[in-house]
Parts: C-alpha cells; structure tokens; sequence
C-alpha cells in the first residue's frame, strides 16, 4: 500500500492564490476538484497535503461498504484501481467492493439502481440511451476525455472521418459509444451515417483483423485495444474523441444509485470524491497510474502502452455540477441527431433529469 500522507491532492496553485488573499483554502470535496485551477505540469502532488476545516463532512463510524462496478479491462477505468491503491476510497472512510461487470448496460444500469451494486462507471454515449428509459441512477462526475478512435490502413486514401461515406466499418458494438460518436461526426457534415456508412459488426478484438482481410475499409475501435493496433504502424488514426469541442468534454462518468444519493448523500459525495481525487492523481502520476491498472490490462498492452493512455487521456478534465450537466446535455443533443435519443426530448430537461450535483451544498 501507499505511504502517501492523509490530504487529498489539490492544486498547488489554488494554496498559494488563497494565501495571497489571505484566506483559509477549504477542502476540495467542499466545491468538487473541479473547481479549482488545473495542476501546473511538472508537479508530483501525490504527498501533498491539505487540512480540514470544521466544515469539511466526513463520514463516521465503522467504514460504509459499498459496491462499485467496473469493466476491469478498460483502461478509462484506471481511477479505479488507484483509488484503491492509493487509499483514496479508505480516506473517505469507505470500504469498495470491486466488481468486474462484464454484461449489457442495461443490465449494469438495472444493478445500480436496484442496490446490486451502488456506483459504476461507464461512457456516457453507451449511457444515456438506457437512462432514457428512466433507471434511478445519477450521473455524478466526469472522469476524463479521450478513448474512441477510428483507424484505417496507413497506405489508405481514408485519411479522415468523413472518407467513411460509402465505405464498410469494423466495428464492435452496433449500439456503442464508439459507432454512435463518429455517427454523430458523419451527421455533422451531412452524411447519414444510417444509409450512407455500412457498419459490421465484429469482436472487438477482431477489428483491424476485418479490414486487413478485405471486409472492411477502416474501423472503430476503443482504447486500449486502439492503442495497441496503431503500434505496428500498419494502421493511422482518422478521428477520436478528443477532436473538436470534445477535448474539453468527458466521455467516462461515474453513475451512482438514487436512492443513495437521497438517502445517504455524504456517502454518495464522499464515493464520487474519491475517484475524482484518484483522476487527478492519474493526471498527475501516470507511472504509478499505470502500475495500479497493469494486472488488469489485456495481455497485448505494457505498462509502457498504458503510460501512453493516460497521458494521452484527459484526466485532469472531471466535471461535476452545472459544467457536467451542459456536457451531458450536447451529448444528448448529439445523440438526438442520429436518432438515437428521441427527437422529441427535451434535453436540458434530460440532462437536470440523469445528473445529480452531490457537491451542493
């Protein structure tokens, strides 16, 4: 286990800004961390400390057990395994149990919001549709940017998103994030990613295997597998979701059960601290990130791929409050333009409908 100190991490910029005003910096679960400025490249904060103020809740008493599910293979999940090596859930006085969820998200949704399971964490494009349905499961916290990426051949004249019309695409999953954000990227520049794409589906392991055998032109694929098949250089990326406006947008979230958040709202704050406090510490120290998830990584990824991925994620973006709602909202708007989401929603309403803000005082 870690040796690091009892605070959590906190921009070192933030301290000294508040010393200059002359106050007392308050504790980051008071605001949610993603209030405060971006950490400065170059700082280790995995030892530095923070006091509590007399107003800082925290939970007392023997340790809140809870459940928390996970794809144990996706690296978007490293968070959670730091929080657990790093003590992160411990500091919050929780006891999480990890379970490695390997069924649909309807099914993972149903888990949460029937006290199966307490908090998962997932891609907002794989769930927003289920929560449509209305599972009593909020949207708490954003996690990071980044995952999704498009491939072809590095000899192909596809060299963009929009090559995709006419042609046949790998792809895993018929109803994932990862067909449905580069739909919507289609849509945008007026191609109908319904009639005008032909998407096939495959195991996701069997992708890049699909196009270089003929039966596909380019594929979709999610990290770390996307990593793993660019490697060779054999294939270049076209598109991922940190173009755009979607670098500053998180593409992972952490859900967690209603009826917690009704009923035990310090445990659903101190939960959803936790990993958001784990994310920043990701951002902060991708060697030790990467060691934490290395016993779960797929056997085709090192230590130095998965590195890579967290740099090359955004762990430092983690939204939670309003500035979470407006994303959940463009992506339900997104998602409405492909007819996903039915065009009739009002999506502000949906999006004050699947977030909760545990942070609020």
């Amino acid at each position: 286990m870690s040796n690091q100190k009892k605070g959590r991490p906190i921009s070192r910029r933030s301290v000294l800004l508040g010393a200059a005003a002359g106050v007392v910096a308050a504790p980051v679960g008071a605001f949610g961390i993603q209030a405060f400025p971006t950490v400065p490249v170059g700082y280790d904060l995995s030892d530095f400390p923070i006091c509590r103020t007399s107003g800082d809740a925290v939970l007392t008493g023997a340790p809140r057990k809870l459940k928390l599910s996970w794809n144990a293979n996706s690296v978007c999940s490293v968070q959670v395994p730091v929080a657990v090596d790093y003590e992160f859930f411990r500091k919050q006085n929780l006891d999480v149990e990890l379970v490695n969820f390997s069924g649909s998200t309807d099914q993972l949704l149903e888990a949460i919001a029937t006290g199966k399971s307490d908090v998962g964490v997932g891609m907002a494009l794989r769930w927003l549709k289920p929560l449509e349905q209305g599972f009593d499961v909020k949207i708490v916290a954003g996690t990071h940017g980044g995952c999704l990426r498009a491939i072809a051949p590095t000899n192909s004249e596809i060299s963009k998103v929009t090559d995709l019309k006419g042609k046949v695409v790998a792809i895993d999953d018929q109803a994932g994030p990862g067909k449905n954000f580069f739909s919507i990227q289609l849509a945008k520049a007026g191609i109908d990613p319904a009639t005008e794409v032909d998407w096939k589906q495959y195991p996701g392991n069997l992708v890049r295997l699909a196009v270089e055998k003929g039966e596909a032109q380019a594929a979709l694929a999610s990290d770390p597998l996307a990593h793993a098949f660019l490697k060779d250089g054999e294939f270049k990326e076209i598109g991922s979701n940190l173009d755009g406006i979607y670098r500053n947008v998180s593409c992972c979230i952490v859900g967690v059960r209603g009826s917690l958040i009704r009923d035990e709202p310090l445990v659903a704050r101190a939960v959803t601290q936790a990993l958001l406090d784990a994310a920043e510490f990701s951002s902060n120290n991708p060697e030790k990130a990467a060691m934490s998830f290395l016993p779960y990584a797929p056997k085709i990824v090192t230590e130095e791929d998965i590195r890579a991925l967290i740099k090359y994620h955004t762990h430092d973006h983690h939204p939670v409050g309003p500035q979470l709602k407006s994303e959940l909202k463009l992506y339900a708007d997104d998602l409405k333009a492909v007819s996903v989401i039915k065009r009739s929603t009002d999506t502000t309403k949906f999006a004050d409908k699947i977030y909760a803000d545990v942070f609020r005082a």
